[in-house]
């Protein structure tokens, strides 16, 4: 008979082999498991799973991320979950992302495998739908490559308790990310029809949120009430979660803030003749005179980002100063935001962009001497972070989880719906170009030291072995 403790010299003594399973996954496997298992005449790991290589042996997990966004679907929860699951991947872990059939593909990471599953496309019941085939398409992935910790990323999937109980039964326990929720998204919209927004009532998504939230919303109940962890992405958010969802007192629940990409949001090098003839040629592009300010705005044109205002504030700050205003953003609003700035008399001070990658953003960020976030509501909101991770200072509204982020000594905060008090901000704001470089450099060392990447995959890591345990 072996000993046990020749036998624990071979288990640490055998290598890894790589076991192919369901789909373009890919597997690695001490091979002490597969033998185990072929012991057991078992033809696939399921003895011994990633959690448990995880507690006791320092290895690693297989993570299943149910997320209704990722890219080429660039919204803020498609932007975190894909570089959270880059960051897992690169600490060695296997990441498994089930999200929505898209008609172009998903960027390629190594490491990280994508399953594409039907919806319907009905505005909110879309939700339910793509939770529906997700969870099937779960349970087959867990068949052949045993999954560890299930990553919820709501309110973009509804699953009701019983299907929240049958994960976590039948696949792994269920960590739920909240991105805001749905009545904050409500909230949002009739805020922003009290203030005079445009085009409240031309988006369908937005049409069904103001009708059909609390009928969604418990779905997010169900969510915080059979999930192992509840990480709201603000204290704002979950404010929300306590106040109107029936948390219960004693449920496991941590906030972690996403945070932005550092590496790509950095400052401009002032001695760099790259960013400065790059920040040169942007002003050209706009026409922009030598003492000319650049304002900038970054978000999808729809009601709730409250473009409406910003354009109205604009209108009185360009009064005293010499700025020129971009946004950069796709919706459907573009002609009335435009003809809003013709009758304001500042549609010569004004441009739209449709859209712009990611590179070309960030030199947007780096050439501008200040952001303006005027969003109604957010869970979080990433475009003040890119900025101050751009060392770009931030004006942004006094509400939810915004002043969690930004404050006098990065930006400054203006009421909420206030024109006068935006477009007093915004002239306060750039009256000092030294207090603008203060402020950005501040606003980069905040992102650092609070808003990294880096940051959220140790945090959530924290929180899986925590649900797992």
């Amino acid at each position: 008979m072996v000993s046990t403790m020749a036998f624990s010299s071979f288990l640490v003594g055998i290598t890894t082999v790589t076991w192919t399973g369901r789909g373009s996954s890919m597997g690695n496997y001490p091979s002490w498991v597969l033998f185990l298992n072929h012991c057991r005449g078992i033809s696939t790991p399921v003895l011994f799973n990633n959690a448990s290589l995880d507690r006791f042996t320092g290895g690693t997990m297989h993570i299943a991320m149910i997320s209704g966004e990722y890219p080429p679907r660039w919204g803020g929860m498609g932007s975190t979950v894909y570089h959270l699951s880059s960051k897992l991947a690169a600490m060695g872990h296997r990441i498994s992302v089930i999200t929505r059939k898209s008609r172009e593909n998903s960027p390629i990471l190594e490491g990280v495998s994508i399953i594409e599953v039907p919806w319907v496309k009905i505005p909110l019941e879309f939700t339910r739908s793509y939770g529906k085939t997700a969870l099937k398409e779960l349970v087959l992935l867990h068949a052949d490559e045993p999954v560890d910790v299930v990553h919820l990323h709501c309110p973009m999937v509804s699953w009701s308790s019983k299907q929240l109980d049958r994960c976590r039964r039948e696949v792994a326990p269920v960590v739920s990310s909240m991105h805001g929720t749905w009545l904050g998204e409500r909230d949002g919209l009739t805020l922003a029809a009290s203030f005079g927004e445009p085009a409240v009532w031309s988006n369908p998504n937005d049409i069904a949120i103001r009708f059909m939230a609390s009928r969604y919303a418990r779905f997010e109940k169900s969510a915080i009430r059979h999930s192992a962890v509840v990480v709201p992405n603000s204290r704002a958010t979950k404010l929300d979660l306590e106040s109107r969802y029936d948390a219960p007192s004693d449920w496991d629940c941590e906030v972690i803030h996403w945070g932005v990409d550092t590496s790509m949001f950095v400052p401009m090098h002032l001695d760099s003749e790259e960013d400065t003839h790059k920040k040169n040629e942007i002003r050209r592009k706009y026409g922009l005179g030598p003492d000319t300010l650049l304002l900038l705005a970054v978000g999808r044109l729809a009601a709730r980002k409250g473009h409406g205002l910003l354009l109205k504030a604009f209108a009185r700050a360009a009064k005293s100063t010499d700025s020129h205003m971009v946004i950069i953003g796709r919706g459907s609003l573009r002609r009335k935001l435009y003809r809003l700035a013709a009758k304001l008399g500042i549609s010569h001070r004004v441009t739209i962009e449709s859209g712009m990658g990611f590179e070309q953003i960030s030199e947007m960020y780096r050439a501008s001497d200040l952001v303006i976030y005027p969003s109604y509501y957010e869970g979080q909101g990433l475009i003040p972070l890119e900025a101050m991770s751009s060392g770009t200072p931030v004006v942004t509204v006094d509400h939810g989880p915004l002043p969690e982020m930004v404050d006098d000594s990065v930006g400054a905060l203006f009421e909420i719906g206030s024109v006068d008090s935006l477009a007093k901000a915004i002239i306060s704001e750039v009256s000092s170009k030294q207090s603008l470089l203060k402020k950005g450099a501040e606003g980069r060392r905040r992102v650092l030291d609070r808003f990294t990447l880096d940051g959220n995959a140790e945090d959530f890591l924290a929180v899986y072995r925590r649900a797992i345990s």
